[in-house]
């Protein structure tokens, strides 16, 4: 664009920067004209009862601002605080949707009763245009899917309007007809004039406008495309199903097999959003799977297609699919430090496709340790309140992540490609890599903290260490141990104490490799107790109460006295319980036992909370992150879930999923779990169970230290 030329009709918001001569974050205008390269002077639209009538001009930089269309302009002109609009333009999915909306387009919306589904019914233009400078808003009516409008009425009840920052989710409808009725706000009247469509995303704009094209030949049908399209299902797979009533749903497939009384193949949908008659993963009396409430379909998988929204071919032809990345709007890191994501706003903010840190090569071990570290654990947020050192960018990189991660629920690839470039190591860009390693390079190199824990080995002089690897010998466990059982015993073996409770441990499993493990399953411990792992702090009488002055190893197998136990005594108990002739050889240790301390002092307990676990399968890593105190609050993280495109073209769809039945799992009593039979438990909760890699604790009345030198 040359200098001072006019500019036809341009709409941007303005997504950054202070407030200069009238422009602020969140406000919407329209360019006139660029005064000099990377200065745009335009007309900046008012919000309220005079929504759409410019006010005067203003200059703002073009890097601060967001290009958007007219239609994408009018749709966020109604909505009616600017903090909503930048939320909703940092969900580039969610508002790409909200643009192509279609009459009858199946929608969840946000209102006084909560988040409820709905049909769109009309287009709304709010306010007059007077002046050819007028920018009309755009709202959409929305009949609600539980509402009978069939009754009798002298004058039915107007339909409830809705901005476009009110909508949280959105399932079109492809077998219904493009365009919806435009209906101005001010008159009634009804103008029909098709609704011009916006394709931000042409991944899946484009796929949309191919779907709504072959479905309507009357030749193609449901069960034809079906037959069309022979992709097998399995557990995993992305679908669509389509009701009798045309209305497409979407979902992914927990469960295949032949359900009670039936004598064909069903499949078991757990669906983007709740329906009304679904169930939590029920079907008759049984149980299949385990899910949110009106979230469970089962349907032949006869009635299933893959998720057209992601698929590419569903003709004899090859449909050209395009693996250009989504566009992401540009992210400014303010200077204030995002929190860690709130329990109330997480379901929100993080649950769905395109959620999390997105994967790129090789690069879940960083993004499933990065998300545990970092989106909601508060102890951990010390991290990220470190300031920002111009000598070190990869500090500013790292906190660039973490509140993206936090303000949009959403980090692409290049974020993270841009901070495994920096950690300076080639193998770090491209190579797969373990948790611990990425962990100590993070907190030493990049963080420069001191190590996490300090170990102490008998009389020796302790050792910092970041992560804490369990080693012991197999026959010393169960075959179903808990952490706490593998903490207590690898620490005993090794004659290993604790100096100091930490603010953050991390118990790597008894694996190595992809492969091999010790135990094929292991029951998380929710808490951990270290009290009887800290050196020279008092301890309890495993019998008594009292002060213990003796530990003994060889007691901890014992099937007598709670095996997997960490056994110390006081000095009556250790004669009583060494004097049986089953323990006559058992060589008890003496503690080193604080002298200032009374024998029957009550001693406290130190305990840690888990907040997050890195599993492992088949070289891919996971994770699960509890993101507030509920028991039932845990998600379940994959930056690499999906794949639009190939190997060499395409990019990796990260999700993120409610696990609610996880924490139904770990409230059992521990009698409980310890009979449990791990493969009969949900899928997720089996996936725990038998990949855990890592386990992370984390002590929230004690903050992390830091070095004050640089590593």
């Amino acid at each position: 664009m040359e200098p001072t030329s006019p500019v036809k009709e341009k709409y941007f918001i303005v997504i950054r920067g202070k407030s200069r001569k009238g422009f602020c974050r969140g406000c919407i205008g329209r360019v006139e004209a660029e005064i000099q390269p990377g200065e745009l002077m335009g007309l900046l639209y008012s919000s309220g009862s005079n929504a759409g009538s410019p006010k005067s001009g203003g200059i703002v930089r073009r890097e601060d601002t967001y290009p958007l269309t007219r239609h994408q302009a009018q749709l966020l002109l109604f909505v009616s605080t600017v903090s909503k609009r930048l939320e909703l333009l940092c969900n580039p999915q969610l508002f790409s949707a909200i643009c192509e909306l279609s009459q009858d387009d199946l929608v969840v919306v946000r209102n006084k009763k909560g988040h409820m589904p709905g049909l769109v019914k009309n287009l709304m233009q709010i306010g007059r245009k007077e002046n050819k400078d007028d920018l009309q808003m755009l709202g959409f009516e929305v009949e609600f899917v539980d509402s009978d409008r069939n009754l009798p009425s002298k004058k039915p009840a107007p339909l409830p309007l809705f901005s476009a920052a009110d909508i949280v989710q959105v399932v079109p409808s492809y077998s219904v007809p493009l365009g919806l009725s435009w209906k101005d706000g001010q008159c009634g009247t009804l103008n029909r004039k098709a609704v011009t469509r916006i394709n931000s995303m042409p991944n899946i704009g484009s796929r949309a406008r191919q779907v709504r094209e072959r479905q309507t030949e009357p030749s193609v049908t449901q069960s034809q495309r079906s037959s069309i399209c022979p992709v097998p299902l399995e557990v995993g797979s992305m679908v669509e199903v389509a009701s009798n009533t045309g209305v497409i749903v979407y979902g992914v497939v927990r469960w295949l097999g032949v359900p009670a009384g039936k004598a064909v193949e069903w499949a078991g949908i757990e669906l983007d959003y709740e329906v009304s008659g679904c169930s939590d993963g029920k079907y008759g009396s049984q149980r299949y799977f385990t899910c949110k409430g009106n979230r469970a379909l089962f349907v032949p998988t006869t009635k299933c297609s893959p998720d057209s929204r992601f698929d590419c071919l569903s003709t004899g032809d090859e449909v050209p699919q395009s693996t250009e990345t989504p566009p992401v709007p540009p992210f400014e890191d303010s200077e204030e430090d995002a929190p860690p994501i709130p329990e109330s706003k997480a379901l929100t903010l993080l649950v769905g496709k395109m959620k999390g840190i997105q994967g790129h090569i090789n690069s879940c071990y960083l993004d499933a340790t990065l998300f545990s570290l970092f989106s909601s654990a508060v102890t951990l947020d010390d991290i990220c309140r470190r300031p920002d050192d111009t000598e070190k960018p990869i500090t500013c990189t790292l906190k660039k992540i973490v509140n993206r991660l936090r303000r949009q629920g959403f980090v692409p690839a290049q974020n993270v490609m841009d901070f495994r470039t920096q950690l300076g190591c080639d193998t770090f860009q491209t190579d797969e890599k373990d948790p611990e390693e990425f962990i100590t390079v993070l907190f030493q190199k990049v963080l420069c903290m001191e190590p996490l824990l300090k170990l102490k080995s008998g009389c020796e002089t302790s050792q910092g260490a970041y992560t804490f690897q369990i080693f012991l010998e197999k026959e010393q466990m169960g075959q179903l141990p808990t952490v706490q059982q593998l903490l207590d015993a690898s620490c005993m073996s090794g004659d290993l104490k604790f100096e100091e409770m930490p603010s953050c441990l991390m118990v790597q499993m008894p694996r190595f490799g992809n492969k091999y493990k010790m135990f094929s399953h292991i029951i998380p411990s929710t808490e951990l107790d270290i009290t009887d792992l800290l050196y020279n702090s008092p301890r309890e009488c495993f019998i008594c109460g009292n002060l213990a002055e003796y530990e003994c190893l060889q007691c901890l197998p014992d099937r007598k006295l709670q095996p997997g136990r960490i056994k110390q005594y006081c000095p009556t108990c250790n004669i009583q319980v060494h004097t049986h002739p089953l323990r006559l050889d058992h060589s008890p240790k003496a503690l080193a036992v604080p002298a200032d301390v009374a024998a029957d002092a009550s001693v406290p307990r130190h305990m840690m909370q888990l907040f997050a676990v890195l599993c492992i399968h088949t070289s891919h890593y996971v994770s699960f992150v509890k993101y507030g105190p509920d028991p039932h609050s845990w998600l379940f993280f994959d930056s690499m879930a999906d794949r639009c495109g190939d190997d060499q073209h395409g990019y990796n769809i990260p999700e993120i999923r409610a696990c609610p039945e996880l924490g139904d799992f770990l409230s059992m009593p521990e009698e409980e779990l310890a009979r449990a039979n791990p493969t009969q438990a949900p899928e997720l909760v089996q996936r725990l169970l038998c990949d855990s890699y890592m386990f992370l604790y984390q002590n929230p009345t004690k903050p992390f230290s830091k070095t004050n030198h640089q590593a």
